[in-house]
């Protein structure tokens, strides 16, 4: 039976051979870095056993980004976006082979991990920004809103995958060698498949580098409020509602499980989220968009108390599945605004501080997530930092009127928006 046109209209991104392979090189990092992930924090917590230590892993690849986005953004908007890229893979590559020469000296100490997560995380302030700079150049502006989705679609399900493999492989070896191992030659596939790419070039007007240049991604996001609140708010909402930090505390001391059991929590967020972005690709959001938005990141906290209260393996991975769900929501809106509305030469700049708001929210909330449950317990740190997400929403529906009457999903909107 032959598909119909709006099933063809919703995979219309998959007509451009470079965005193929640029979401088959995508799937295989990620996938290769949530696998790498689930091995770091269930060595870490294996060596140390202490749950602050879960928080240095994510603080140990956010500050890079913190130190470094300024740079990273220009580089992503001055030199090739494709050959920076490239460069990219090779350091994940690197960074993996370090980790399995450090797993197999089985070294008593958790601070080599942390030097080469610091090494990660350099790589990951590059990557980000030329990586999400680099997507507009792969399909037409017609086809945009649905290359994103696409995108988040394909991230979510390495979200699934990696973390549910990681935690097997490193369970059927006994440690995490061969997972870090895997992660490495992911990376060598992701070279090799962006090799092939052929990105539509597009001039970029060479800017004279200065203050005013050098944080003109700050200034773009300022004048546009819909986008500095929707950013904004997903920071502050995974910042607090975060509990991916703290899961090898409740996989071993709450849900009784081991490494499988943490892949598998791991997942569940990218299992909601995806079939989320899928729905999505086929149902766009078409109106009212802010208010949807604000509503799907209550629900975010909502299910984040839940999974914090929870003694149920079956329930936890319920809440996650529901969290991620509601939290792809926000995704989608934010990555179709910031990259429609944005020019193709600052887009370099304009990502790494949108990168920055993402990394406060993941890595610096792992150590927020981890600092809390040192001081007043894992489980109340969990509920704690999903109620401080709905407050965050009560008030930045206050403090952003533009976010919460926001109608249509477009770059033009984002535009209407600057004061």
């Amino acid at each position: 039976m032959a598909a119909s046109p709006n099933s063809k209209l919703a995979r219309v991104a998959f007509t451009y051979p470079d965005f193929t392979r640029y979401q088959l090189a995508r799937f295989v990092i990620v996938a290769a870095l949530e696998m790498q992930a689930v091995a770091v924090g269930w060595q870490v917590y294996e060596i140390t056993k202490r749950p602050l230590d879960l928080g240095l892993v994510g603080l140990a690849q956010f500050l890079p980004g913190i130190v470094l986005f300024l740079l990273s953004g220009h580089a992503a908007d001055r030199l090739d976006r494709k050959k920076l890229l490239l460069v990219c893979y090779t350091g994940f590559a690197a960074c993996s082979a370090l980790l399995l020469v450090i797993a197999w000296r089985a070294t008593a100490s958790a601070l080599p991990i942390y030097v080469v997560l610091l090494a990660l995380g350099v790589v990951r302030a590059f990557n980000g920004p030329v990586s999400r700079a680099f997507l507009p150049q792969l399909v037409s502006e017609e086809h945009f809103p649905n290359a994103v989705t696409w995108n988040a679609t394909t991230w979510q399900a390495a979200t699934i995958l990696g973390p549910s493999l990681g935690g097997f492989l490193y369970a059927l070896a006994h440690g995490p060698s061969v997972v870090y191992a895997a992660a490495a030659a992911s990376a060598a596939v992701a070279f090799f498949m962006t090799m092939r790419m052929r990105p539509q070039a597009r001039a970029r007007q060479r800017e004279e580098i200065n203050l005013k240049t050098v944080f003109a991604g700050f200034s773009y996001i300022w004048r546009q409020k819909i986008i500095l609140g929707s950013i904004s708010l997903d920071m502050f909402a995974v910042l607090l509602g975060g509990a991916v930090a703290l899961l090898p505390v409740y996989a071993r001391e709450i849900l009784h499980t081991g490494p499988w059991g943490l892949g598998v929590l791991r997942s569940a967020p990218g299992l909601g989220a995806a079939a989320m972005a899928i729905y999505l690709a086929h149902n766009p959001l078409r109106r009212r968009v802010g208010k949807t938005m604000l509503w799907c990141v209550a629900g975010f906290g909502i299910f984040t108390i839940v999974f914090g209260i929870s003694r149920s393996l079956v329930m936890s991975l319920g809440a996650l599945f529901l969290a991620g769900a509601f939290d792809m929501v926000s995704v989608i809106i934010r990555g179709t605004l910031v990259q429609l509305a944005t020019p193709d030469e600052m887009r370099g700049r304009v990502n790494a501080v949108d990168m920055i708001f993402i990394g406060t929210s993941n890595e610096l909330g792992q150590f927020e997530s981890g600092l809390t449950a040192s001081w007043f317990g894992t489980v109340p740190a969990v509920v704690l930092g999903g109620i401080g997400t709905l407050g965050v929403i009560a008030l930045w529906a206050w403090i952003f009127p533009d976010l919460r009457n926001a109608d249509q999903l477009s770059g033009k909107a984002a535009e209407s928006a600057d004061i």
